[in-house]
């Protein structure tokens, strides 16, 4: 016998629980242990929530929410994959797309193909909304950083001019006003001016 759609959507929310075992290498902001990709993605949420009108371009912020609750689930398959951890984007694409296809695939349709095309309009970010979710996905690991005095650009050996080139153009493209913060943040921060 076929599996009710809500059989088949409580088995989605049953695997996506295991989001919450995904640990990433950014810290909480008290330092007391790493975030999972369960509250990364919550609290992406919240930044679209309460950060929209720093949005470049007319955005729909509840759209912006979905993709952000959305766009990590795929790790449940593959696991993160740090920004400083130089993994090819080519692969991190080919087993990400394989990721979503499954774990979106679990859901009945049309719920599954619609989720799964906002997966992928999130990882495309040809659109305001998308853009803009993009942008808060590299704006809260950097605030992570400054608040945590360096936090994984210690770790990893970060230097000012990788910090730029992988946080700033994406956090400029969908946030413009967020990344001239940023960029002086940065700034501080490799002067010496910023301690956490």
């Amino acid at each position: 016998m076929p599996l009710s759609d809500l059989e088949k959507q409580l088995s989605f929310l049953k695997e996506i629980d295991r989001l919450k075992a995904v640990i990433r290498q950014s810290p909480l902001l008290d330092q007391s242990r790493r975030e999972n990709s369960a509250e990364h993605s919550w609290h992406l949420a919240m930044y679209a929530l309460i950060l929209g009108e720093y949005a470049d371009g007319a955005v729909n912020t509840h759209r912006v929410m979905q993709m952000l609750l959305l766009h990590d689930i795929v790790e449940i398959d593959v696991g993160d994959f740090p920004i400083h951890g130089g993994t090819s984007v080519e692969i991190q694409a080919e087993q990400e797309s394989r990721a979503a296809e499954r774990l979106f695939g679990l859901l009945p349709q049309p719920q599954a193909g619609a989720l799964l095309a906002l997966w992928q309009e999130f990882e495309c970010a040809e659109t305001d909304d998308a853009k803009f979710a993009k942008a808060l996905d590299r704006f809260q690991p950097l605030l992570v950083n400054i608040v945590t005095g360096g936090g994984t650009w210690k770790e990893n050996g970060v230097s000012f001019e990788q910090v730029c080139s992988r946080y700033g153009p994406v956090i400029a493209r969908g946030a413009p006003r967020l990344w001239s913060v940023c960029e002086r943040w940065v700034g501080q921060h490799f002067s010496g001016r910023i301690s956490g």
